[in-house]
């Protein structure tokens, strides 16, 4: 009767411990690639969610007693908001990184899916160039080699060429032909009813997957105009200064079908892919979004900006069988057990002196049997007991942990 709602889960103290430690090693490299972390509100108005219609209203939970407010299914539109409201005038670039919870409904109508996820991931505003596209694929690549995910791939694609490239199709039928193409449903696309023209046209994009190299040579062997060879000549930049880097990447596929589930990303776009024995799982993704911010300024100025997000959830189940994460709680340096019950204030008195130390100290409270005592210092893994009198006299019991308890 008392459980979460549905698509919530408790995350109790080992699971706790294992997303920290998952937090941690993100942590330590957002600062040393020197970003700055921003909290923003877990409550946000539709508008601002929404995002100019790029994120459906039916993946938003709304708040039903408060008119238009919502919770925040991605974090991106919230620091783009808070980015021209609150941080007008700054110096550009901005690097700024979060590690929160968002609330996303499934648009699919699917029951008892998960509705509560935790992300964390970063933010370069107000940078267009090549240079800072390869620097958010460098973080993301420095990511997963700090937590040792070497079987991973990079999907690279660009929002802005794709959508060009679909721009010959009817409106009536381009919806259906993306998400075709995004699906690798090749029924669809040789049933459409359209021109063997477009047919060949759409058959053509929905192969434009492969070996870097050979992509953007059959793409350059297309119609195209100026504007989409300029993103050509991008992809084929940004893909030389990745390989030219010293920093290790993880291989690179070109996908210019590839679409997100948030529309408003103008560039680049990308997604992390861990393919294990298991099978294969998108662990993170993102893109460069230069019209965004633009929808939250007073006078509608833009500003680029890109980032990506890494899913800690999928992140998790990846590493579990690595043996990388904490397989039990951090247990106590001591436990402190008064003689009697006089004893008690002497025995808060010297756990504080313990813990000013840096020891992690617990007080018995329970007035139990020394046996009692002695049995639960091992089932909690504590290897000292200190028995402190009225005077505050310690002694100490060392406690015969079983073998391989640490």
């Amino acid at each position: 009767m008392y459980q979460p709602p549905v698509g919530a889960r408790d995350l109790f103290p080992l699971d706790v411990a294992q997303k920290r430690w998952i937090e941690e090693r993100l942590q330590h490299v957002f600062h040393s690639w020197g970003y700055h972390r921003i909290i923003t509100s877990t409550l946000e108005r539709l508008d601002t969610l929404m995002a100019g219609g790029a994120v459906e209203q039916s993946t938003v939970i709304q708040v039903h007693d408060v008119d238009n407010v919502g919770l925040r299914p991605e974090l991106t539109a919230s620091i783009a908001r808070a980015a021209v409201t609150r941080m007008a005038g700054v110096t550009h670039p901005q690097r700024l990184y979060y590690n929160a919870n968002v609330f996303r409904r499934d648009d699919r109508g699917i029951q008892n899916q998960q509705q509560e996820f935790y992300q964390a991931g970063v933010e370069l505003l107000g940078s267009g160039s090549v240079a800072a596209d390869a620097e958010t694929l460098l973080v993301l690549s420095d990511c997963l080699r700090n937590l040792q995910l070497d079987s991973c791939y990079l999907v690279l694609g660009d929002a802005g060429l794709t959508r060009s490239l679909l721009s010959p199709f009817p409106n009536s039928l381009r919806d259906r032909i993306r998400e075709a193409i995004a699906t690798l449903d090749r029924v669809t696309l040789e049933t459409l009813p359209m021109s063997a023209d477009l047919r060949d046209r759409a058959l053509l994009l929905l192969d434009l997957r492969g070996q870097p190299g050979n992509v953007l040579q059959r793409v350059s062997s297309l119609d195209l105009d100026p504007e989409q060879r300029a993103i050509v000549s991008n992809l084929k930049a940004l893909i030389e200064l990745l390989q030219g880097s010293e920093a290790a990447t993880p291989a690179l596929i070109l996908d210019l079908s590839l679409v997100q589930l948030f529309d408003y990303y103008t560039g680049i776009v990308f997604e992390v892919v861990s393919a294990t024995e298991s099978g294969k799982r998108v662990l993170g993704q993102g893109g460069r979004y230069d019209q965004l911010l633009s929808l939250y300024h007073p006078q509608g100025e833009s500003c680029p900006g890109i980032g990506f997000v890494l899913n800690i959830e999928d992140l998790h189940q990846v590493l579990l069988p690595t043996g990388q994460l904490p397989s039990q709680t951090e247990n106590s340096d001591r436990l402190l057990v008064p003689t009697d019950l006089k004893a008690y204030a002497a025995t808060f008195a010297y756990a504080q002196t313990l813990r000013q130390s840096g020891l992690r100290v617990e007080v018995e409270l329970q007035g139990q049997s020394a046996s009692a005592i002695r049995e639960y210092a091992q089932q909690r893994r504590i290897a000292q007991i200190v028995w402190v009198s009225e005077t505050g006299e310690p002694q100490n019991e060392t406690v015969e942990l079983p073998t391989g308890v640490i």
